[in-house]
């Protein structure tokens, strides 16, 4: 999905907009209200990773490992199938993040750091340790600390943050966050009716000539986030079926020797389509966005 001096994002679409991917020992803030996707997003990303044979740690500051993985099971990612093998989980609720950062996290990242291993690293969420002080400078530090010794472990850090305020573009106590790191991504809820429901725009990138626009996404059990990000010829409903579309995505898969976790995406979503849409055009970007090209 990515080129090779890039770190592919896991969402079909999206490297599309950023040049290939995201910089190796890069860090990137994701932003959104509940129900955006945000760690779907995360979990795509950590996934990506440990498909290609990287090593993934999950950093959760709420939810316990057993809920992300369940959670992860309803939208067709098989967590436990790396679980305490390549993917890692690190349960921090309630705990002192001061202690941890300064502490803690330099240890665990020296300790890693022997094996030699790519790594994604995704906190999920980092509004608690903003939460963890209301001074600006300390606020700064902790969270400037937290990305600096993540970056020496050679990593890409997937931060997944809430709004502040409802009604604002962004909420005021994450800018420094957006500030501090090398990328920012911002999800929310906008009314355009259809699959598409969402949308997606990219708030800076550094060294990247990205996407300026607001580009909408959909869910897909079987594939998660799938961000449209061109328009894509329709299917005519009354002469096709879904099953009939699937089918013939998959024999074209077939033929042009896709992987096999692409042909599993593929039937995942076909089990799990529940959408009144065709799935054409979210069939047509996960093609695209593993450098399938259908009909050439």
């Amino acid at each position: 999905m990515a080129d090779k001096e890039k770190v592919s994002s896991g969402i079909p679409g999206l490297d599309d907009l950023i040049e290939g991917g995201f910089y190796p020992k890069s860090t990137i803030v994701l932003l959104g209200s509940s129900g955006t996707g945000k760690s779907t997003f995360a979990v795509q990303f950590l996934m990506e990773g440990v498909e290609q044979g990287e090593q993934a740690l999950y950093v959760t500051l709420e939810e316990p490992p057993e809920q992300i993985m369940r959670e992860a099971d309803l939208m067709g990612f098989d967590l436990r199938k790396y679980y305490e093998k390549s993917l890692f989980f690190i349960h921090l609720k309630g705990k002192n993040f001061k202690k941890m950062i300064e502490e803690q996290l330099p240890q665990l990242v020296k300790a890693r750091a022997d094996y030699n291993i790519p790594t994604r690293v995704v906190i999920d969420p980092m509004t608690p340790v903003i939460w963890a002080t209301q001074d600006k400078l300390e606020q700064r530090e902790l969270i400037g600390k937290l990305f600096y010794t993540l970056k020496e472990l050679g990593v890409v850090l997937c931060t997944v943050e809430e709004h502040a305020r409802p009604g604002e573009t962004v909420g005021e106590d994450v800018l420094l966050p957006i500030y501090l790191s090398d990328g920012a991504v911002h999800l929310e809820y906008y009314p355009i009716g259809g699959a598409f429901n969402r949308t997606l725009k990219i708030l800076k990138m550094r060294g990247v000539h990205h996407g300026e626009g607001v580009y909408p996404y959909l869910f897909a059990r079987g594939v998660g986030i799938v961000v449209r990000t061109s328009p894509v010829q329709m299917a005519e409903e009354t002469t096709r079926s879904h099953a009939k579309t699937f089918e013939e995505a998959l024999k074209t898969a077939q033929g042009l020797k896709a992987p096999a976790r692409v042909l599993d995406r593929i039937r995942l979503m076909q089990e799990n389509w529940d959408y009144d849409y065709s799935p054409e055009e979210a069939l047509q970007i996960l093609f695209n966005s593993y450098g399938l090209k259908r009909g050439a």
